[in-house]
């Protein structure tokens, strides 16, 4: 009878660890375009919430899920569902407000004491329930350890409903301190509601027992009135932000979507730059570039001083296998956003395919630029690797590299690319000493991964 229940003790233990940690992010989505946008959606929150608005990520997720979260830190991860699922910009803000009231009331912190809480209430049980099957009787062992995983998981849940409802408070205050209506949070907590209905769960107070935020419609309540009286509420959305929105989304659609899909949803009928944006990217997945050139041209038509569909038609060339080509419409995104690093990446990764060695040199300038100003971005730390190599600087290479294995958690892999620099490089110089915090770092990650086994 023993041996059953010990099972059940770790089982429960693990369930509280899962709930304390937000879901695995399956992958990160980057783009110069969207970041750029939801950095300006989200400053004037960051402003109202007191925080300083460099040290606050915006970073997107790439999960259909309807979902934000925050994970410790100063940043917001926003899935790629919410944004499809949203039909503006201001329910956008409305969400990351929310967050923002998160990370200001240090919920993930006390997020981690709700659990030991929980847990210690889970764990007492389980005692309880041991002595009790070690003295002859199972069935009261079974009813105590069930008792007290149901005490602990209401614990929990509750603490963490108040931690949402806080944060809705907090998100109303930023809002309305940023001079944003509250307009758009309604709006999205009305889509959640939707969802609540469709799924079949109930709006009655018993049913929130399980749940680990309030109702949609226990939360569109509480807001309302005090949405309605601030005086942003009848502020107009902004419709250049609107429009940038309405892009950002239909290219994130194309990029994500199967390509059939978002040639139904945005036919040849539409002429707008949404739908051009989405039928590009459509186009040049399913390797119809001919198709994907004539919507980029087609959007550049409309602005031949936009940087991002110039990235865009360099992007398609490039990845077509006509790096030479791309090289026009690059440098001139690079130059216009002054050298935004994403798309100095890219520059730099067609400079190099080209596999013209008079192009290194530039190539080099171009991608160290881009790691100086975004350091986490292996993408550009790879491509500089690969110049440094061409050039025959090898501990340089390797240096790259372990950069970008580190990112990448290839940890044993990134000490020894490290060490090897390390090896090679002058003694003392800068360089030298960032291959030495490298080799630690992945040291240390090592370490704590034998720990967790």
């Amino acid at each position: 009878m023993l041996a059953a229940f010990v099972p059940r003790l770790f089982a429960i233990a693990a369930a509280f660890a899962l709930l304390a940690q937000p879901a695995a992010a399956q992958s990160i989505l980057r783009d110069a375009e969207t970041e750029a946008l939801l950095n300006e959606m989200a400053a004037p929150l960051i402003e109202a919430a007191g925080l300083a608005p460099g040290n606050v990520s915006i970073v997107l997720i790439n999960d259909p899920s309807i979902n934000a979260f925050v994970a410790g830190g100063q940043a917001v991860y926003i899935h790629s569902g919410l944004i499809d699922a949203a039909d503006t910009a201001n329910e956008v803000q409305g969400v990351i407000a929310h967050e923002l009231g998160h990370i200001t009331g240090g919920h993930i912190i006390r997020g981690g004491e709700a659990v030991g809480t929980a847990t210690s209430i889970s764990l007492v049980s389980m005692l309880l329930g041991v002595a009790a099957a070690v003295a002859g009787a199972g069935d009261a062992a079974m009813g105590v350890i069930m008792a007290g995983q149901q005490a602990a998981m209401g614990k929990f849940l509750a603490f963490t409903r108040v931690q949402e409802s806080s944060a809705d408070a907090a998100g109303a205050a930023y809002l309305s301190k940023a001079g944003i209506s509250g307009r758009g949070s309604l709006a999205f907590f009305g889509k959640l509601q939707n969802q609540e209905f469709r799924y079949g769960y109930s709006q009655k107070d018993e049913a929130t027992f399980g749940r680990t935020h309030p109702l949609s419609g226990d939360r569109i309540a509480t807001l309302r009135e005090d949405y309605i009286d601030d005086p942003a509420w009848d502020k107009p959305d902004d419709p250049v932000l609107q429009g940038r929105f309405e892009r950002v989304k239909a290219k994130l659609f194309g990029y994500l979507a199967r390509p059939e899909r978002t040639l139904r949803d945005y036919p040849e009928s539409m002429t707008g730059v949404p739908a051009r944006y989405a039928r590009a990217y459509a186009y040049h997945k399913n390797a119809m570039i001919p198709q994907a050139l004539a919507e980029t041209d087609a959007l550049l038509a409309m602005n031949p001083a936009d940087p991002y569909f110039l990235e865009l038609k360099g992007q398609v060339l490039l990845e077509s296998g006509r790096p030479n080509e791309a090289l026009e419409p690059l440098r001139k995104a690079a130059a216009m956003t002054n050298n935004e690093p994403l798309i100095a990446a890219v520059f730099g990764h067609a400079l190099i395919a080209t596999e013209d060695k008079s192009h290194f040199e530039e190539a080099e300038g171009v991608l160290r630029a881009a790691v100086a100003r975004d350091r986490l971005n292996p993408f550009a730390w790879y491509q500089l690797g690969v110049v440094y190599a061409a050039r025959g600087d090898m501990p340089r290479a390797r240096l790259a590299s372990a950069e970008q294995q580190v990112m990448s958690r290839q940890y044993e892999t990134a000490l020894r690319s490290a060490q090897a620099a390390e090896a090679g490089l002058p003694h003392g110089s800068p360089d030298w000493l960032r291959a030495q915090d490298i080799a630690m770092q992945a040291r240390a990650m090592l370490e704590q991964d034998v720990k967790n086994r």
